[in-house]
């Protein structure tokens, strides 16, 4: 690996082999999400505890403070909305010279596999691997499924994440499922978990976290379990002890319980 890559992920992927990323690039798509319409002071008391964050170049430039930031993975595609015909008809909204510019660790970007923009999706992330391995940055393939939520079963996923490696993507992102170690057994990079099922307790989600490590997982990606929660930092904490101190659930609820305040 040239050592440009190398030390790129290095700064996203810890000494551990894990990793926390944060994050907060919903608004592409959503626009002003709830708890999210001021980003720089959402992140401010939860940077201390991420590795690093998931943001887009107009959200980075505004509201992080270069002095005081972790390292960058920089949404690169887009173009649709929730108002729009269709979430998957996404292109490359970032070139990578401004990557460069922004001086960020990663890109990321979404993949829509089985739906009418499936071809596209793909060939926008080859060609982003391509331009990604001239300059030494790793790309971050989200495996997206728009609306249509009831495609996140193992199967599915599992095919996703195969088809992003395959086209060269050193990291995947996707959505925590039941049978979780069929879609990590398949994938020959590193699987970072998006999320999982909608849960009432943050036990629920503690639990599919650590699952999630438990078959394989490096680590998660986990925005709004995180932000729009009532205790944020209680969460990012008892979400941190699981990836990063080996903790339990028990153990992550102790975390939780002890910030929630």
């Amino acid at each position: 690996m040239d050592w440009g890559m190398e030390n790129r992920l290095s700064q996203l992927i810890q000494e551990d082999g894990h990793c926390m990323f944060l994050p907060i690039d919903h608004g592409y798509f959503q626009g002003p999400t709830r708890k999210l319409e001021q980003p720089g002071k959402t992140i401010e008391p939860l940077l201390p505890y991420a590795d690093a964050l998931f943001v887009t170049r107009g959200v980075l430039r505004s509201c992080v403070d270069p002095q005081n930031t972790k390292p960058i993975i920089l949404r690169v595609s887009g173009g649709t909305s929730v108002v729009g015909h269709d979430l998957a008809d996404e292109g490359v909204t970032t070139s990578m010279e401004e990557a460069i510019r922004l001086n960020v660790s990663a890109v990321g970007i979404s993949v829509f596999i089985g739906t009418e923009y499936e071809k596209q999706s793909l060939l926008n992330l080859a060609k982003l691997v391509d331009e990604g391995e001239k300059y030494g940055i790793p790309v971050m393939a989200v495996t997206a499924v728009g609306k249509e939520l009831e495609k996140r079963d193992a199967r599915y996923l599992a095919l996703c994440c195969r088809i992003a490696a395959e086209l060269g993507a050193r990291v995947v992102k996707t959505y925590w499922c039941e049978n979780f170690e069929k879609v990590v057994n398949g994938c020959p990079v590193p699987v970072v978990m998006a999320g999982g099922p909608k849960v009432d307790t943050e036990r629920e989600a503690f639990g599919f976290i650590y699952d999630g490590i438990q078959k394989g997982a490096i680590g998660q990606n986990l925005g709004r379990n995180i932000w729009q929660h009532q205790y944020p930092v209680a969460m990012i904490k008892a979400l941190r002890a699981i990836i990063h101190e080996s903790a339990d659930v028990d153990q992550a609820e102790a975390v939780y319980n002890e910030n929630a305040k």
